[in-house]
């Protein structure tokens, strides 16, 4: 053998030692998720309700969020420096995830093109790890990765959405949504990532610049993700849809598990008979899972949180910071304190440690 096949040969070597080998992995039996096969809080049971297969989770969307646009990104700066810093939020958001996982949250939801960083609403900022042609942004996936490795590391699952509403437009048509979709499964699926669900789209029932995100045709890019494998292993995918309303029958028929949101839903009841309502769309027994909800009375008999899982449905708790309100209230506002310091995320987190653990 000549030298440089020796060393091409020794280069490969190396590269497959460093090769991240993955630890968590999620799948789906029937309505009950399972982490590296074993059934969530297995054995658990709260006031008489099965726990074990749910799988609680947060929104935590912003945590590879940056702003291109300079005319904005001064409205994100930190209190004490005065400046906006895109790796400065990834890495207090690692920083943070131990914590979470203590309290019993195993799951949490990322964007790649975050949320609106003001609670609700898009103002001219870029936030999009998509180029105009669906090409990935190194930046993005290299804040990505770290978080993706992280969540591996503690055995937690992302739930990564890919597009959101009022960033989509900076993708230049639909053929460079294609483009993206196909980019970044591949990416994931390059980097044996088994602990990723996709959420194709955050609400796909509220406006998208390109058809293809929205409502009628979202279940062609769910089949599309599902159709890329590496050897035998496809990533879980599902789309979401508006507060307070029910998946298309179209998607319930392609998507592993169903996504629904409880914004606008003061009423805990109506929460039940959404999961009832979710479920007659389709013949399978798949989950039904909330990843998004602002209701929280965590100190209430009732509240939304309890009246998914009397349902055996996850919730997912959706925090942002009011008008007037501190720094550290908000998951989803810009800048993010990713701690549990406020005194909703302490009722969030105490009340599933409670759930889940008992203590």
């Amino acid at each position: 053998m000549n030298k440089p096949l020796i060393f091409c040969f020794l280069l490969l070597c190396c590269n497959l030692a460093l090769a991240r080998v993955p630890k968590t992995f999620v799948t789906i039996k029937g309505d009950d998720f399972y982490i590296n096969g074993k059934i969530t809080y297995q054995g658990v049971t709260w006031n008489g309700h099965r726990i074990e297969g749910l799988l609680f989770n947060s929104r935590m969307v912003q945590g590879i969020f940056d702003d291109e646009n300079p005319a904005t990104r001064e409205l994100f700066k930190y209190p004490d420096t005065g400046k906006w810093d895109p790796d400065r939020n990834t890495n207090e958001f690692l920083a943070a995830m131990q914590s979470w996982r203590q309290h019993g949250l195993l799951a949490f939801t990322l964007n790649l093109q975050g949320g609106s960083p003001i609670g609700y609403g898009n103002h001219g900022w870029v936030n999009t790890a998509f180029d105009e042609d669906g090409n990935l942004k190194k930046p993005y996936l290299q804040r990505l990765k770290k978080i993706l490795d992280r969540a591996d590391d503690l055995g937690m699952v992302v739930i990564l959405g890919y597009f959101y509403q009022g960033q989509d437009e900076h993708l230049h048509d639909e053929k460079a949504v294609l483009n993206a979709v196909d980019n970044a499964t591949n990416w994931l699926l390059q980097q044996g990532y088994h602990n990723v669900m996709v959420e194709v789209d955050n609400e796909c029932d509220v406006k998208y610049d390109h058809p293809i995100l929205a409502a009628p045709r979202i279940h062609e890019l769910i089949a599309r993700v599902k159709a890329m494998h590496k050897g035998n292993f496809h990533l879980l995918a599902s789309t979401s849809f508006r507060g307070n309303a029910i998946p298309t029958a179209k998607v319930a028929d392609v998507a592993d598990f169903l996504l629904v949101h409880g914004n606008k839903v003061d009423k805990p009841e109506r929460i039940a008979q959404m999961v009832t309502e979710t479920r007659a769309q389709t013949q399978r027994q798949i989950p039904v899972l909330f990843n998004e909800d602002d209701h929280y009375d965590f100190d209430k008999p009732d509240n939304n949180l309890l009246s998914a899982l009397k349902m055996h449905a996850s919730w997912g708790y959706f925090d942002y910071r009011l008008q007037g309100e501190k720094y550290e209230d908000g998951f989803q506002s810009v800048p993010v304190d990713w701690q549990i310091n406020s005194e909703r995320k302490k009722g969030f987190f105490n009340l599933i440690m409670k759930i889940t653990t008992g203590k």
